[in-house]
């Protein structure tokens, strides 16, 4: 396992530590390393844009081992969007680059005085100057470090979302990637700008040869596999165009295959097409990249335009035009800013204007009439600068609508801050209500759903894996999975499926085919027992985590339109997530009453200190306070303006 690089900002020292074997084996790395520095080192209460917050970066057990599909970053911090965890993915070549270097994890702390950006170059590691670099978009950014230290390195940075400490700026991997929920603007308020890495170490296995057979197996299914060769590696994500419902007009309603427009479907996207492509290590080409053939934006370029684009800045903003989605994608890569929360931001602003609720005098004049393309670009600049209205949009989705009272909360459908619309009590409902870190598809959902497996969802079923007649325990082990998926470094899938997210499912029972890809790649034994337990013990301290932020079960909560709330329609779906919701956290360790875990639960994970520590707080279930979404700044304290990209 590679070592723990420390960096505080604060005092401008970087150090390194030898990893604790016994947590490598407890918590496998990534998303599990992460989430225990963040409960181990972060205070309740804290403002997550003050120097006390920590933002830690880590790879996986298979990062640079030649498994396919092992490139992913895991970015985690107290997120400034929500107030609670906050936790972001990201693809590209960074992982690579920092295994190779010799790290598993970075744990950034404190607060820079001046602007710097982090070089890693194997042992070698310093602070460097960034004033230079200061006000320029990330794509500027990268290519400058390019030039600076070549090109056989990766670079990950803030733009001047970041900067201007947009509440859901996101920290950019190799201009295209994005690892959201708001650690851009964590790090624009320690000053770090970027950090750029170089490795050229070779990453040991255990047993290379038994790695080697294991690797190649799950690479054929890669190349094999119909669903694989002929969805994935053909339209990405932008497949969810017809069969994921994307909201239209702030989750108005939900558009079935027959009512998306035709210039928003898969094979539309294809005229704009100049090129496919995989992140590192992986062997399924699921990006794209484009030109702009014609128009006011002749010639423009990018890469990796998503389903979620498509339909948080597009569908539900009332966009149905390709071109101004597209010029949307590349602002938001070239700012740092997500475009889900900046999508759903506007979704529902354009809502409250149309209902008017928001009036042209709040805007400045700037229109918010739902197909005003023009306007909607521009709005996106503002919020990057934090310009007039956007100042406010810059804010997000749930604080936005905190800050602005009037009825606006009744048409934010979120979840602990976060949104993925307003869906019936159901799987999708309840995997909304508990995912960690608010409103989230990743944490399981599509797992519980089977929506994306042809072919292996069934055989799944079949072979007695998946427990389909009883949905609660269909979706924690969904939680289980997807959860290892992120410890381990590996990607879910653009078209998230069971074959990507569990390594060799399609050949192994559920979990024995990851337990022997780890005991060759690491030399420790591993169960479907431990492995499951390694999972829970991940999700559960993420559920302390944000108990300490005041998250009890009423913040589980299903979203309901204002036209249901208060209908015995409405009230009848809510009593149906609340019977769902308890009776997962009966099943999860967890009160009924509360949503916290149990000590006893706690403890069987190895988790006693956990309990400790929430036992000091929740002696009444409010101890800790209660969540009221992320500590606010005054709109006009905040950092403005700079270069539009």
């Amino acid at each position: 396992m590679g070592n723990v690089l420390r960096v505080d900002l604060s005092t401008q020292k970087v150090s390194t530590e030898e990893p604790d074997p016994a947590v490598c084996r407890e918590y496998i790395g990534g998303r599990g390393f992460n989430s225990r520095t963040l409960f181990r080192e972060i205070r309740p209460g804290i403002d997550p844009l003050g120097p006390e917050n920590v933002v830690c970066l880590a790879t996986g057990p298979f990062t640079a081992s030649g498994l396919t599909s092992c490139s992913r970053v895991e970015v985690s911090t107290l997120s400034p969007y929500s107030g609670i965890l906050g936790d972001g993915n990201a693809g590209g070549s960074f992982a690579h680059f920092l295994k190779k270097a010799g790290y598993d994890q970075i744990i950034i702390s404190g607060k820079s005085k001046v602007p710097l950006y982090l070089w890693i170059e194997d042992e070698h590691v310093e602070l460097r100057d960034a004033s230079d670099l200061m006000g320029l978009n990330t794509w500027k950014t990268t290519e400058t470090l390019y030039e600076r230290h070549g090109k056989d390195i990766s670079v990950a940075a803030i733009g001047q979302g970041g900067e201007n400490l947009v509440r859901f700026a996101t920290l950019m991997f190799d201009k295209y990637n994005s690892a959201a929920r708001g650690s851009g603007a964590v790090l624009g308020s320690k000053k770090l700008k970027a950090i750029a890495v170089r490795g050229r170490k070779n990453v040991s296995l255990a047993d290379p040869d038994e790695f080697r057979d294991l690797a190649r197996a799950d690479r054929d299914f890669f190349l094999n596999d119909p669903f694989q060769k002929e969805v994935v590696a053909v339209y990405g994500s932008h497949i969810g165009m017809l069969h994921w419902g994307p909201g239209f007009r702030n989750y108005e309603k939900y558009l079935s295959e027959t009512d998306v427009p035709d210039t928003l479907k898969p094979e539309a996207w294809k005229q704009f097409e100049t090129g496919r492509s995989a992140c590192r290590s992986c062997v399924v080409p699921c990006k794209n990249s484009f030109k702009i053939p014609e128009g006011e934006y002749e010639g423009e370029v990018g890469k990796a335009l998503e389903y979620e684009c498509i339909f948080c800045l597009g569908t539900n903003c009332g966009i149905t035009d390709p071109v101004p989605i597209m010029v949307q994608e590349n602002l938001a890569d070239k700012y740092g800013i997500c475009v889900i929360a900046l999508g759903n931001a506007i979704a529902m602003a354009k809502d409250l204007y149309m209902r008017g609720i928001l009036t042209d005098r709040d805007t400045g004049g700037l229109s918010l009439d739902w197909e005003d393309a023009e306007s909607q670009i521009e709005l996106v600049h503002r919020t990057a600068l934090r310009q007039g209205f956007g100042n406010l949009v810059a804010e997000g989705m749930y604080s936005m609508a905190k800050i602005l009272g009037n009825k606006a909360m009744d048409y934010c459908y979120h979840v602990k801050g976060l949104s993925r619309g307003p869906y019936p009590a159901g799987v999708f409902g309840l995997a909304h209500a508990t995912s960690t870190r608010g409103a989230d598809h990743l944490r399981g959902r599509s797992w519980a759903y089977g929506e994306n497996d042809p072919s292996l969802w069934p055989e799944l079923v079949k072979k007695g894996y998946i427990p389909v007649e009883d949905e609660v325990k269909t979706l924690i082990l969904s939680e289980e999975v997807t959860t290892l998926t992120d410890m381990i470094g590996r990607c879910k899938g653009a078209v998230n499926n069971w074959g990507s997210a569990v390594p060799l499912v399609f050949k192994y029972p559920l979990l024995e085919g990851l337990a022997k890809l780890l005991r060759a790649a690491t030399g420790t034994e591993f169960s479907e027992e431990t492995l499951k337990n390694a999972a829970d013990r991940v999700y559960l301290m993420e559920m302390a985590f944000n108990v300490r932020q005041g998250i009890l079960i009423e913040h589980a909560r299903l979203p309901l339109k204002p036209g249901l709330a208060g209908t015995p329609k409405g009230d009848l779906e809510l009593a149906k997530h609340k019977a769902m919701l308890e009776r997962y956290h009966i099943l999860r360790g967890c009160d009924p009453e509360t949503g916290i875990p149990t000590r006893e639960k706690l403890e069987s994970l190895g988790l006693g200190f956990v309990a400790d520590e929430l036992a000091e707080g929740t002696e009444n279930p409010c101890g800790f306070g209660k969540w009221e979404g992320p500590v606010l700044w005054g709109l006009e304290t905040y950092p403005k303006g700079t270069l539009r990209a």
